[in-house]
């Protein structure tokens, strides 16, 4: 099935274009203090023509989530985890370095628990790498210093892992997910 740019999608994030619509699926958290927990992710990635994506993620665990990944009644709401909202851009800067086949991007992210992370990275052959370059977060949000994040287009479904450096914690794994695409509502 040939791939067909999404309409109206900018010229300048066309490396990105293959993320445009909604994803939805399972994964799991667990770092340091934290027992491993299953979650549910949804994400949107759309455009308004500008140079660049937006993109809206929100993870949720069951009220009831037990540490093997069952849960304890269908019946209890889903607990929203976290939720990030931000932009990614195909940057004109182009490093030193970077192979002929990618493109540097950058993806500037807020998350509700008062975080903003400015990652930088690289995109291409259905593969993003990104690491964070700044991050700034209110007073009560938790300290997180440092995070990296790898996707990939795997046989049609969006995987992504993320290592972060909280806690006082040195950078480790702490979550993965693997989305499927949905089907685009018709009208």
């Amino acid at each position: 099935m040939p791939f067909v740019f999404p309409e109206g999608l900018a010229p300048e994030v066309y490396p990105l274009a293959w993320l445009v619509g909604r994803w939805r699926g399972e994964g799991v958290i667990e770092y340091a203090g934290i027992d491993a927990t299953p979650f549910v992710q949804d994400l949107v990635f759309d455009h308004d023509g500008g140079p660049y994506l937006r993109v809206e993620s929100t993870l949720r665990v069951r009220s009831g989530a037990a540490a093997d990944g069952e849960t304890y009644g269908d019946d209890e709401p889903d607990t929203v985890w976290s939720t990030e909202t931000g932009y990614w851009r195909v940057s004109t800067d182009r490093p030193d370095g970077l192979e002929e086949d990618r493109h540097p991007i950058e993806v500037l992210l807020t998350d509700a628990s008062g975080r903003l992370s400015l990652f930088l990275g690289a995109v291409g052959n259905g593969r993003i790498d990104l690491a964070t370059d700044f991050v700034a977060r209110t007073s009560s949000a938790v300290e997180v210093t440092a995070a990296k994040r790898l996707y990939g287009l795997v046989e049609g479904q969006l995987m992504w892992v993320e290592e972060i450096a909280a806690f006082g914690h040195p950078l480790g794994s702490y979550a993965s997910a693997k989305l499927d695409r949905q089907p685009v509502a018709q009208d």
